[in-house]
């Protein structure tokens, strides 16, 4: 530059500087660091390894204040394990590891999730640490109980308010620390300049959350490490409870959440996210292959303050409140004051605090492409297994699970393009590619190595079964076989009738009873199972044989298709293809599936509108079109095809379906399911229910669709106990494992379905005295 345009320049800059401090001295500015994790339970090593790059990347972003998820160090899906005083001694040695990293928690207030024993209870807490020390362990209050959750069976909650006792420190944390004792119990940790305040996951939903009471008595940040798992349309409510509690007095709301498959079905769903009198300021991705996320925003501490002192009719609740204890921390978060060697914190607020934003939802069709695409990656290369099979009939339920592995297929692609290490490592060893160069570059590529589909056709299956199913493997690039299996259901029937004087069994279309038409339908499905297995045995050594390639992973994982619906009816042939080792579709309806099939096809637009579009799929940072993902033109034809198991003869007169075999349709048997688990109805309020809903039927038609669903329901109930383990979606799922315990050998029903033909005749009378 000339010296004339330095003249210009210079003064430039100093009124930026100027302008710079002026904000900083203004504002309490501060940068919170919220974090979504990838933990595995059990896993401490790797645990602690993205808890520690966690930290780092928090404090490169500037942030004061790091939070990550419940009970991080150890995985929240211990269950049983947390019974083991191994894995809190195991959760003591990976704090140990993290507070013995050089520098990592100076000048940073990290807030720790982890379980802790305390005078013979085991509790679920909230570590505070900085410069090395332990600062305070806040137990967690109220206990989730419900569904899927059993936290009472492993923790007691802490009960008593407003008290602090003191825990004695295991060895080994004493020799690092010099520490012996810490506060423990119904705490908050106060700096020179606001105060922070615990609220852990279940507290949030709880009628007499604890942030009411802390936003009372003055705490500032309110941060609620969680350790939630993915429901359909659940995120809403999430974002509803955040909100609700900042927008009534204030405050600031930081939520972390782990993310990922830890080892069971469910599926930890991330969207970290900071809220600051009730706007959102920063949300992370909901969905993501990347292991580590961090969420950071820059908060104004005065706008709260100024926030909460508009409502005159606080006052008086805040001058009664009850005070809680604090641990004193000599720490600034704020700006307030220059402070030496804080280049990146100070970069950070230099352009204020950071502003609301529109809150991204997914539609019900993304959120079922994504979770359990995701759910599939982790469970894929935590198993070392060589990839999956599919046995794929042509059908919505088997076709929108190999939609879904295809979509994950798309997702680790574009994760490797944009530089994931992990995903680059986890593609390279599953592929055995040698190097970078090798590794496939194309989801179809990818999906050509680690997904293999198979027709397994018979004597009874269609033509355009076989070609749709064809047609779908061939879009998303899977590994296909098409087979005929009639020789083997043949040897088995030959094999029935060889010892029991030559009876053969007959379809009912051609003159056999309903049990010999059971029999034949059932010997074709469970072969197919057989066949399933025997295939995901043998596929990687048979294609390395026929290819000429090197060894590949020795085993497929075997994916089942069976829906939430067909499982609550009991619709599927125990220990046939509803049988594998995984079911990405388990928790979801046949209608959610449908709309997904369609918006996947191109040929549908998401059903329910959402607050923004999400056109684009968002992770940490990285955009690209969500009609990238999946777009597959083979399942046109799939979608308007009728639902039908292809189990029993095609005749002139008869095609076999699905609603029809069921005796109900799929709309129906989401509603029941809505009523029996969500409502939760037995027969009698059930009927009491639909009457008022199903005004187009009369009373004795609705009792009687009440009384077939409870008999078939009741019948099939023990199917359930064998159910293959499926990602978990709806709330009424049947899943007898863990999500709905209720007895899987039920009587006859009698006492209450006389009950509801007695609610059939009263009705009946007052319909036939009005008429007079």
């Amino acid at each position: 530059l000339s010296s004339t345009h330095w003249h210009r320049f210079v003064p430039c800059l100093c009124r930026i500087a100027l302008r710079t401090l002026s904000v900083v001295a203004a504002m309490r500015l501060t940068v919170l660091a919220t974090c979504a994790l990838n933990q595995w339970a059990l896993d401490f090593h790797g645990n602690v390894e993205r808890i520690i790059e966690s930290i780092t990347l928090a404090k490169k972003a500037g942030a004061k204040y790091r939070m990550g998820p419940e009970l991080e160090i150890c995985g929240y899906s211990c269950e049983d394990h947390f019974l083991e005083n191994d894995t809190i001694m195991h959760s003591w040695e990976g704090l140990c590891a993290i507070l013995a990293q050089p520098h990592l928690t100076d000048g940073i207030l990290c807030d720790i999730g982890m379980p802790v024993l305390f005078r013979s209870g085991r509790y679920n807490c909230r570590v505070y640490v900085m410069d090395g020390k332990i600062l305070l362990i806040r137990p967690k209050m109220a206990l989730a109980d419900d569904g899927n959750y059993r936290e009472p069976r492993w923790f007691a909650r802490w009960t008593k308010l407003g008290v602090m006792e003191q825990l004695t420190l295991p060895p080994m944390v004493r020799e690092l620390t010099g520490q012996v004792h810490v506060p423990i119990g119904d705490g908050v940790v106060e700096t020179l300049d606001t105060c922070i305040g615990s609220e852990m996951c279940e507290e949030l939903f709880a009628v007499n959350s604890s942030h009411v009471r802390m936003g009372l008595d003055g705490v500032e940040i309110f941060s609620n490490g969680s350790g939630s798992h993915h429901t359909l349309r659940k995120l809403h409510q999430r974002v509803d409870l955040m909100r609700m509690a900042t927008s009534k007095h204030g405050g600031i709301y930081m939520y972390a959440n782990q993310q990922g498959c830890d080892g069971n079905r469910l599926y930890f769903d991330g969207s970290a996210m900071i809220v600051v009198n009730g706007e959102v300021v920063a949300q992370g991705a909901q969905f993501s292959m990347e292991d580590v996320e961090v969420v950071t925003a820059v908060v104004d501490l005065d706008a709260v303050a100024s926030y909460r002192t508009q409502f005159g009719s606080s006052a008086a609740p805040v001058a009664a409140a009850a005070s809680i204890p604090r641990v004193r921390v000599p720490l600034t978060l704020s700006a307030h004051e220059a402070v030496p060697g804080s280049s990146d914190f100070l970069q950070r607020v230099r352009g204020g605090p950071s502003r609301p934003r529109k809150v991204r939802f997914h539609t019900p069709e993304q959120e079922i492409c994504l979770g359990p695409a995701c759910w599939l990656w982790d469970y894929l290369r935590r198993s070392n297994a060589g990839g999956f099979f599919l046995p794929l009939s042509g059908g919505i339920d088997s076709s929108s699970t190999a939609t879904i592995v295809g979509a994950m297929c798309t997702l680790a692609i574009h994760e490797c393009e944009k530089g994931n290490k992990q995903v680059i490592a986890d593609v390279m060893r599953m592929t055995r590619a040698k190097s970078v160069d090798e590794m496939p570059k194309s989801a179809t590529e990818l999906a050509g190595i680690l997904f293999h589909t198979c027709y397994m056709g018979t004597v009874n299956s269609s033509k355009e079964t076989r070609e749709r199913a064809k047609s779908l493997a061939a879009d998303i690039g899977a590994y296909h076989l098409d087979i005929d299996i009639d020789s083997f259901v043949d040897s088995a029937i030959k094999l029935f009738s060889s010892y029991l004087g030559g009876l053969v069994p007959k379809f009912a279309v051609n003159g056999g009873t309903r049990s010999e038409n059971l029999a034949l339908q059932n010997i074709q499905a469970r072969c197919r199972m057989v066949l399933s297995y025997l295939f995901a045995s043998l596929l990687p050594w048979a294609r390395c044989q026929l290819e000429k390639k090197e060894q590949m992973n020795g085993f497929l994982l075997v994916l089942s298709s069976a829906n939430v619906d067909e499982a609550l009816r009991g619709y599927m042939t125990k220990y046939d293809c509803s049988s594998g080792d995984l079911n990405p579709i388990g928790g979801i309806s046949k209608s959610d599936l449908r709309r997904f099939v369609g918006w996947a096809s191109g040929e549908q637009k998401a059903q329910e509108a959402e607050p923004v579009e999400m056109d684009e799929l968002i992770t940490s940072g990285i955009t690209y079109p969500m009609a990238s993902l999946v777009r597959y033109p083979s399942l046109r034809f799939i979608l308007n095809a009728t639902p039908t198991a292809e189990l029993e003869p095609i005749t002139s007169t008869h095609q076999q379906s699905d609603e029809e075999d069921m005796g109900m349709s799929y709309n129906e048997l989401t509603l029941y399911g809505s009523l029996r688990k969500v409502q939760r109805c037995g027969p009698v309020s059930m009927f009491t229910a639909l009457v008022s809903v199903w005004r187009h039927y009369e009373p004795a038609v609705v009792a009687q669709k009440v009384k077939d669903f409870f008999r078939f329901y009741g019948i099939n109930r023990h199917k359930m106990t064998t159910i293959t383990p499926a990602y978990h979606a709806e709330r009424y799922s049947p899943d007898d494992n863990r999500f709905d315990l209720r007895p899987f050998l039920y009587p006859s029903w009698r006492w209450q379905f006389d009950r509801i033909d007695r609610q059939v005749q009263l009705m009946n009378g007052v319909r036939t005295k009005a008429s007079i």
